[in-house]
């Protein structure tokens, strides 16, 4: 179950740095959070889905190393991420 095309293009909207942004690291970590936002609605209500957890767990290890690679590059950057978007970091 992937992101909706209206989902996604919202999301890449919100978060690109220029008009054809589409694959920086802030743009990967939001969809990245959409999807496990999805993913987490889902297990929700199939708590025997193991598959999809494993693959939840692989998104969340994804989106964890691209925080890093983030922080590493901008603090100030990687702040403003993890507020606008919601999440611990």
């Amino acid at each position: 179950m992937p992101l909706q095309q209206e989902r996604k293009q919202t999301v890449i909207n919100d978060f690109q740095t220029h008009g054809t942004d589409t694959g920086s690291a802030d743009v990967q970590v939001a969809l990245l959070t959409a999807r496990v936002e999805q993913l987490s609605e889902h297990l929700k209500k199939n708590k025997k889905d193991h598959a999809s957890r494993r693959g939840l767990l692989q998104i969340i290890g994804r989106r964890k190393r691209l925080l890093a690679y983030i922080l590493k590059q901008d603090r100030e950057r990687y702040q403003a991420l993890i507020k606008k978007l919601g999440i611990r970091g």
